[in-house]
């Protein structure tokens, strides 16, 4: 059985959980209590070198870090990951695309938002986050104008793992209603079966204030 070491409130955690749950397979978890240190300990960065969540371990001893690393790794040969290499090719492209944009403007932003750094943070940081979150939410409703998913016409691994930040745009105070293919959208991807609709806040954790 696969281990998650997870953090609930992690919505790169909750990409793994998703994609679990919608292949009906079996993990166990391990929490990291990231704000507290945990990850910084060196039993786990040996498992993570970057000290984040997620990662899994196997039974074997395999080791894989990163959320759409293992999203990858574990659709393998499953209908979440198309086996043709052009298609799959678009499948890693939005990868890509949400570990460089999603992450850097919408991710941060509202992980600021909820946990009160964005007290910290100067306006035009913030503005700056605002206008790059902005962007990503406008490439995207373009996109899906013309597609029902993001990659090779179905369902994959690409729209989990843009929706696990992108659905939570409005908890960075950034409105969806500007975006109206962008919400056809996750409405879509929440209609997908064994869909996990979970979400626990950073207010659960009582050391979410702290800087990494």
């Amino acid at each position: 059985m696969i281990t998650l070491y997870d953090y609930l409130p992690s919505q790169n955690a909750w990409k793994v959980r998703l994609l679990l749950n919608q292949l009906e397979r079996p993990f166990a978890q391990q929490f990291v209590s990231i704000f507290e240190g945990q990850g910084q300990r060196s039993d786990y960065l040996s498992i993570n070198p970057t000290g984040a969540v997620p990662a899994i371990r196997e039974k074997s001893g395999y080791t894989l870090a990163e959320s759409n690393a293992i999203l990858l790794y574990l659709a393998s040969g499953t209908e979440y990951l198309p086996s043709d290499r052009r298609a799959q090719a678009h499948v890693v492209q939005w990868l890509c695309f949400e570990a460089d944009y999603v992450q850097s403007s919408v991710a941060t932003l509202r992980h600021w938002v909820c946990t009160g750094k964005d007290k910290n943070r100067s306006s035009d940081v913030l503005a700056s986050k605002r206008a790059a979150s902005v962007k990503v939410l406008s490439i995207l409703d373009s996109w899906l104008g013309v597609h029902e998913f993001l990659a090779a016409d179905a369902y994959s691994i690409a729209d989990m793992s843009v929706f696990a930040y992108v659905h939570l745009a409005e908890d960075a105070r950034i409105p969806l209603s500007g975006f109206p293919n962008v919400r056809r959208w996750i409405g879509t991807v929440r209609e997908q079966p064994r869909f996990l609709e979970d979400l626990f806040p950073y207010s659960m954790d009582e050391y979410s204030y702290r800087e990494l």
